[in-house]
């Protein structure tokens, strides 16, 4: 069959889609989330099929952005359309659902089908509940690992060592990483850091270092980036590394599903794409974390270090408090205050002492002498500081002094009503109301707090302010926030 196309001027971001006529379908027998072929002169690309009831021309169909682009075709090309098969991956992840073991084979011809979008999102989303919640054996976690890897690009620094630190995530603020890189790279080693964006929190470490500077680099522009600074804070999206685990975490985000063995996989391939040799992984503990226990976390400590030592990685896996928030701001240009003001021996304490923790425990791990007093010299005497302003300038930046930085114009302060002690904070409503403030998108937007777990506070003090950049979604926020658990408790 051969019809006209329409040319729709919008990408999908994931596989590749024709809109067929209902009449011209039924007379291919084709329905939706069949496979077909489009071919055109010399170029042909698999495509998944959608229906269309009417709006179409007869003879006609449309084709996204992404499509017209790899066959080279334009509005009202003549494009033929063959039936393909379903490739032999969605037999692998029906086997998955099933309960059986996959061996490299099958789950690198899955990986492969993801990225040249052979694969529906149904589909896929079937594999991701297929490893759910703890279903992928040790020998599936290094397959996929490995897949993730070989099938996107990689970083050739030409360094021996190369140093990288990763939290698991689900604890708002907690932005030791952007501390404890500059740290690191102000006593000359290489730590590269390409970092995700934020899927279901406030902001991701990505979207706070773009309150500062600029984050989407190609592979070649970040490798000149690192030579000159020894590291970066980058979104490694931007980059294609790992670009098979980009797609999957999209795909886990509403349902917020984390399986433990795709989570292990997802880190590892981010580590190795970079060439990591020494890797520090912060998992923290509690009930509103990701990890709610200390058994859970053992679980996948030992998941960590089986992958690394495959990979020949030293790593070190450790155990911080995930009870509460780290920092005062929870937001991508609140959270870049509480970092730049910490660099600046100005910030909040618990966001230094966890990360001169965290770059201690790095620094022990390479074997640095006197980790920790060259820690605290770097923060103390300003280097660590001067680092991250290279870092900033280097990646296009031009703030560097947290005064400088411009939270949202609109804002509602709240205060105690009672007089007692803070004795909590909820994890899930400050998530919540931050993004419903407006972040990440909105860099401005997000929730200052204004006290810390255990302080001693009067009726009318201060607790927490809500940022926004538009009085709408302020309103928005204040209204959710009356049908939520407390996001600070006074007892």
């Amino acid at each position: 069959m051969k019809l006209k196309v329409n040319v729709l001027d919008v990408k999908t971001g994931g596989p590749l889609i024709v809109v067929i006529p209902k009449k011209e379908a039924i007379k291919q027998d084709l329905h939706p989330l069949n496979r077909v072929k489009l071919k055109y002169k010399n170029k042909e690309v698999i495509v998944v099929v959608d229906i269309i009831e009417n709006s179409v021309k007869p003879n006609h169909m449309i084709i996204y952005k992404e499509v017209a682009d790899l066959l080279g075709v334009k509005k009202n090309n003549l494009v033929e359309l063959i039936y393909e098969p379903a490739p032999s991956s969605v037999e692998y992840i029906l086997e998955k659902l099933k309960g059986e073991k996959l061996n490299c084979e099958k789950i690198n011809t899955i990986i492969k089908d993801l990225l040249s979008n052979r694969l529906s999102e149904v589909e896929l989303t079937y594999f991701i509940a297929a490893c759910y919640p703890d279903k992928l054996s040790n020998d599936e976690i290094y397959c996929l690992t490995k897949a993730i890897v070989e099938n996107g690009k990689k970083l050739n620094l030409g360094k021996k060592m190369v140093l990288d630190k990763h939290c698991i995530g689900g604890i708002p603020g907690n932005r030791t990483t952007m501390v404890v890189v500059p740290i690191i790279a102000s006593l000359g080693y290489t730590i590269p850091k390409t970092s995700s964006r934020a899927i279901s929190s406030p902001s991701g470490t990505a979207d706070t270092m773009e309150a500062l500077a600029k984050v989407e680099f190609t592979a070649d522009e970040i490798t000149k980036i690192i030579k000159k600074t020894n590291s970066c804070i980058a979104w490694g999206g931007a980059m294609n590394l790992a670009a098979a685990d980009d797609k999957l975490i999209r795909l886990r985000h509403p349902l917020s599903l984390d399986p433990e063995g795709m989570l292990v996989a997802s880190i590892m391939a981010k580590k190795l794409a970079v060439g990591s040799t020494h890797v520090l992984i912060d998992v923290p503990i509690g009930l509103k974390a990701k990890i709610q226990n200390l058994k859970q976390g053992k679980s996948l400590k030992k998941k960590f270090l089986m992958i690394a030592k495959k990979f020949n990685i030293k790593m070190r896996v450790v155990f911080t408090n995930g009870i509460n928030p780290i920092g005062y701001g929870v937001g991508p240009v609140l959270e870049a205050k509480d970092v730049l003001e910490t660099l600046r021996g100005e910030g909040p304490k618990d966001l230094r002492e966890k990360s001169i923790e965290l770059a201690t425990k790095l620094l022990e791990l390479v074997g640095h002498r006197n980790p920790k007093e060259s820690v605290e010299y770097v923060l103390n005497s300003g280097l660590a500081y001067k680092k991250m302003c290279e870092i900033i300038n280097a990646q296009d930046g031009k703030i560097t002094d947290p005064n400088k930085l411009k939270v949202g114009e609109y804002k509602k302060e709240f205060y105690a009503e009672r007089t007692g002690k803070i004795n909590s904070f909820n994890m899930k409503t400050i998530k919540t109301i931050a993004r419903i403030a407006g972040a990440p998108v909105d860099k401005g937007a997000g929730i200052l707090l204004n006290v810390i777990i255990n302080q001693e506070v009067v009726r009318g003090d201060k607790i927490f302010t809500i940022y926004s950049e538009s009085q709408d979604k302020l309103k928005q926020a204040i209204w959710t926030l009356k049908y939520m658990k407390k996001l600070v408790e006074v007892k």
